[in-house]
Formats: structure tokens, sequence, C-alpha cells
């Protein structure tokens, strides 16, 4: 059984089966590059990172459906080891230049101000156009996804 099902059943086993509908995993991933995963990961268990940002063009390129509303993930550090559980709480599509100021706050990386969220994202948004073959533009269409925390603690191996 991978670490990723382990920890997921470790998840479901904390509750009263009876009581408990949950959908399923959606996946595992990591914030950032693996060199960023795991300052990140510390940055959504402390409670600051409670949303982020792709590309919609990214989700379409590789033929997959962009985040669902509950929805859960589990995230990893940088050795791809299980972290946390998150449930996506929020979603909209929204143009890179019209992100705003309290999204680019909750992003919770850097200094916290759009400005400083432009910067980040946009090397990203770089990177990515480059992977897939489409040239960055301003108007990017961004998937916005909120997310909270439902479970935290550490994997039993």
């Amino acid at each position: 059984m991978s670490q990723i099902t382990s920890y997921w059943q470790q998840f479901i086993s904390s509750f009263d089966t009876d009581s408990l509908a949950l959908s399923e995993l959606a996946g595992s991933f990591h914030f950032g590059g693996k060199e960023d995963a795991d300052s990140i990961a510390e940055l959504v268990l402390s409670g600051t990172k409670t949303a982020t940002g792709s590309l919609l063009w990214v989700y379409e390129y590789e033929s997959r459906p962009i985040p669902l509303i509950g929805e859960y993930n589990i995230i990893t550090d940088s050795d791809d080891q299980p972290v946390c559980i998150i449930t996506t709480t929020g979603l909209s599509v929204i143009p890179f230049d019209k992100v705003e100021d309290q999204f680019a706050f909750d992003c919770g990386e850097g200094d916290r101000t759009l400005e400083s969220w432009r910067a980040v994202y946009m090397e990203y948004i770089q990177s990515e156009c480059e992977r897939i073959g489409k040239t960055p533009i301003a108007e990017i269409p961004m998937v916005c996804e909120y997310f909270k925390v439902v479970y935290k603690e550490p994997f039993n191996r």
C-alpha cells in the first residue's frame, strides 16, 4: 500500500465511519517546486496559506478537470511524504491581471502583497506556458482555489 493510500486510510479511520460520508481522495501533490515544498507545507499547516492559484490552460492541456469544492487532497513534502489533508472550500477562474489583494494575501507566500504574488506567480506562469507551448498573457485564466486543512496528524508509518 502506498504512503498516500495509508495516510488516507489513517484519516478515514480517525472518524466514526457510521457518521462519515467522504468523497474519494482526489489526489496528492506538493506546493511549488521540490525546493519550496517543505516551507510551503509549513505555511499550510500553520493556517497562513489558505489559497492557491494554478493555470486553467494546464488543466486543459493535461485533460484534467479543475478542482471541485469539497474534494480532498493530500499535501506532501519535498520527499513526497504526507503532511496533511485539505479540502477545497472555494473556487473561481479569474484573469491573472484581475486577481485581488485578498487572494494574494491568502496564498500566504512572500510578504503576502499582490505585487509579490504577481512576481512569484509570473515565474510559475512563464514556466508552465513554456512547458505547454503557450504564450503568457496578462489575462491568462487562473484557477483560484481556497482550501482548509482537515487533517494534520503525523503519518503513522
